[in-house]
């Protein structure tokens, strides 16, 4: 938001979603831009503006026309013309758009039962075809009973198309115009495109008119069905097309022409998209080239039109990339003869209603739209595929969730209005967008203001809008003025060349300060010689994150002080276990102990190396007063009657620690080497009290017989293991002795022998 140099309330808005722009007129600080008016809410609120005095207005929705999808089964008595069928909801909404800010609504569509059909029939009537025609002559009466299972409300036309009447895609000579066809066939001559029947719910009359078509002739393959496509889709007056459910098969066994190739017979001027039948008959095919595929890709959808086309085997592949081409289209294969058409349009038609996709007109520049679907069976799709469903049937509902956004304001901020409708359906719905590219308080401004320097601005939303040619924050100055050397001299501090400190620029003899890369770092002041990012730091932090920095200088948080607001005047860390402030013995400065006394030390002054423990220390005197005995037995009654002593049955009986006094227990040794036990507290008035146990704890002397006994049998033990060893040691060297005898013995006879 600070970025965006933001002059206005209406340029700030428009900022982000999320700026906002403080109109209370004395918010900015000594050297601030008008712009510092626009930032976040909360750096707003933070620097003090209240949330009435913030300018930030929101999009919304509104729905304008919201009838209920329609309800009802094929067969009801109830007829309904078929502009009272409702399939999409809501109809019509206003939209409230803030730049950045989506709006969001739900879209439903449900496919509606019973609902009317009407289907035109183009066919290719090029000798090929003949066989074709045959069955196509009582096609009338049977898709007539086969549809009626579909619909009770359905209607039939009936168009054929050749070529255009030009070289080379016929034969211009007399005879060949008068019948193209060799031989003794009686054919009809050439044409571009005729309506014989337009739509009709008389299925006889169909299959009457079509009986009385002839075959025709061509010189090349493709075939010029294009503009047969064209002019039924834009000649809706002629056809008789109802806003209803609209298909038209196109059925042929050929390829076709396209845009460019109009060339061949010298026809270069684009077709123009406009309906030319005179008497049912297409008068401009030697004037108008082709269409190309993305016109009529238009035009159909404009329409409404869903295609079908009926090809044979060898042209599948051509109009399946062609399919691909045409939203809402199919491809059917059409058997050699055409007998299998009534199957393949009503297999084409369940296909085709079984999808729905979502489509809009162009959006007014800056303006984008996404799609989410809630389809059948929990599918959920976003982005391209969140513009359709599929498998859908007669009854099922679907839902669309849809967000608007626009990214920038009109140039002139007029409304638009923007369109979305189901390819293929007539309904619509009719978003009109409304953009909010101004504050409300602009409205309130008040042109020529006395407050803007004598009229030379309106003053709206807290600040001067300055007129043409007038600029500086109360538009004071000229732009003639702006770069006058006397201006400078008001924008210097006393005796400093400096200008704006060298963190601004004068403009109308005032000091206008730079901003900062980083937003939250602001210079302010008459000359900009003030910041609130070079005061004192403390653990890495602006005044140690305990205050604000103002002027260079911090402004501590109450309980903190110090240049860097380091310190705390809380006296919470300095609490002793007694609940004295450093135990007496120092001062709490800043959150720390400064004990006076040198020989302690310690976070509250609890330690000192060089002095006896509080029960060393009264040791002597409890010895004394209990057990009257000790080094202090003679001047106890002088020196030993600073506290007060209870006599306890046993250790259990001492007090726990958990009291409110500070408690130490004490076991000391007396003169005859026993253990005595004593507690020694000082209560909230400063009186010692000493609990000690009536009787100490002497050791028993030692238990003469069993430690003789001990010693006598030890000794004997000791000689008997002595005894056993030597014998050991005897038994196994006579063993050796006796081995080394015999060993010589053996020698000795072996010698005798010898």
């Amino acid at each position: 938001c600070i970025k965006a140099n933001a002059k206005s309330c209406g340029e700030c808005i428009q900022a982000g979603p999320n700026c906002g722009w403080c109109k209370k007129t004395d918010f900015l600080q000594e050297g601030e831009p008008t712009s510092a008016r626009c930032d976040d809410l909360a750096a707003l609120k933070s620097k003090g503006c209240p949330m009435e005095d913030i300018e930030n207005p929101r999009g919304s929705k509104q729905v304008l026309e919201d009838r209920e999808v329609t309800n009802r089964k094929k067969g009801a008595a109830e007829k309904l013309k078929p502009e009272a069928i409702t399939q999409i909801q809501p109809q019509k909404l206003v939209l409230k758009l803030r730049v950045g800010e989506p709006q969001t609504f739900s879209l439903k569509f449900k496919r509606a039962e019973d609902y009317p059909i009407d289907l035109y029939y183009l066919m290719d009537l090029s000798y090929s075809m003949k066989d074709d025609l045959e069955n196509v002559k009582s096609l009338g009466t049977a898709l007539m009973v086969e549809m009626g299972k579909i619909t009770s409300d359905f209607r039939i036309g009936f168009g054929s198309f050749v070529e255009k009447t030009v070289m080379p895609y016929i034969s211009t000579t007399p005879a060949k115009l008068r019948n193209p066809c060799t031989g003794d066939q009686n054919c009809t001559s050439p044409f571009s495109y005729k309506n014989v029947l337009s739509l009709t719910s008389e299925g006889n009359k169909f299959n009457e008119l079509v009986g009385k078509q002839h075959i025709s002739g061509n010189l090349d393959s493709p075939e010029g069905g294009f503009d047969a496509i064209m002019q039924v889709a834009v000649c809706g007056e002629q056809i008789g097309w109802r806003n209803v459910t609209r298909l038209l098969v196109f059925s042929t066994d050929a390829g076709f022409h396209f845009a460019g190739d109009g060339k061949l017979g010298g026809i270069v001027l684009p077709n123009d998209g406009k309906c030319h039948l005179e008497n049912n008959m297409y008068t401009m095919s030697h004037y108008y080239d082709y269409p190309s595929i993305a016109h009529l890709v238009q035009k159909l959808s404009e329409n409404n039109i869903q295609t079908i086309f009926a090809v044979t085997e060898e042209f599948q592949a051509v109009y399946k990339e062609l399919k691909n081409l045409i939203p809402k289209s199919a491809v059917g294969t059409l058997s050699s003869n055409s007998s299998n058409v009534i199957q393949l349009i009503v297999d084409a038609y369940n296909s085709l209603s079984s999808e729905v996709i979502l489509e809009n007109t162009k959006l007014p520049k800056g303006v984008t739209i996404s799609y989410k679907s809630f389809c059948k069976n929990g599918v959920n799709d976003t982005q391209e595929d969140g513009r359709k469903c599929s498998n859908i049937s007669i009854g099922d509902e679907v839902k669309f969730e849809i967000n608007v956004t626009a990214n920038e304001c009109p140039k002139k901020g007029q409304n638009e209005t923007i369109k979305i409708k189901p390819l293929g359906f007539t309904e619509e719905v009719e978003i009109n967008l409304q953009f909010i590219c101004e504050c409300q308080c602009q409205s309130e401004g008040e042109p020529n203001s006395p407050a803007c320097h004598e009229g030379n601005g309106t003053f709206e939303c807290g600040a001067c809008r300055c007129n043409e040619g007038r600029i500086g924050r109360l538009c004071e100055c000229s732009t003639d003025e702006v770069n006058s050397e006397d201006m400078d001299a008001y924008c210097r501090r006393e005796n400093s060349t400096e200008i704006c400190s060298n963190n601004g620029e004068c403009i109308c003899g005032q000091c206008v300060c730079k901003k900062r890369e980083n937003t939250n770092e602001v210079y302010s002041g008459k000359y900009c010689e003030c910041d609130n990012f070079n005061c004192d730091r403390s653990n890495g932090l602006i005044c140690g994150g305990n205050g604000i920095c103002k002027c260079r200088v911090c402004e501590c948080f109450p309980n903190f002080t110090g240049s860097a607001c380091d310190c705390s005047l809380d006296t919470f860390p300095c609490m002793a276990s007694n609940g004295q402030i450093c135990n007496g013995r120092g001062t709490c400065e800043c959150g720390t102990c400064n004990c006076t006394d040198p020989k302690f030390q310690g976070p509250t002054c609890e330690m000192c190396q060089t002095c006896l423990g509080v029960c060393a220390e009264h040791k002597d005197c409890v010895q004394c007063r209990a057990f009257d005995k000790g080094e202090k037995k003679e001047t106890c009654s002088q020196e030993c009657m600073h506290f007060n002593m209870t006599r306890v049955e046993s250790r259990d009986k001492l007090p726990q620690p958990g009291q409110p006094d500070p408690l130490s227990h004490c076991k000391e040794k007396d003169v005859d080497d026993c253990w005595f036990y004593f507690t020694y507290s000082v209560n909230s008035n400063g009186e010692a009290n000493v609990h000690v146990v009536e009787t100490p704890e002497c050791p028993s002397g030692p238990d003469i017989i069993p430690i003789v006994a001990g010693v006598v049998a030890g000794i004997v033990l000791i000689g008997l293991a002595l005894l056993l060893i030597w014998k050991l040691l005897m038994i196994i060297h006579d063993r050796r002795e006796f081995a080394k005898f015999e060993k010589e013995k053996m020698n000795a006879k072996w010698d005798t022998v010898s």
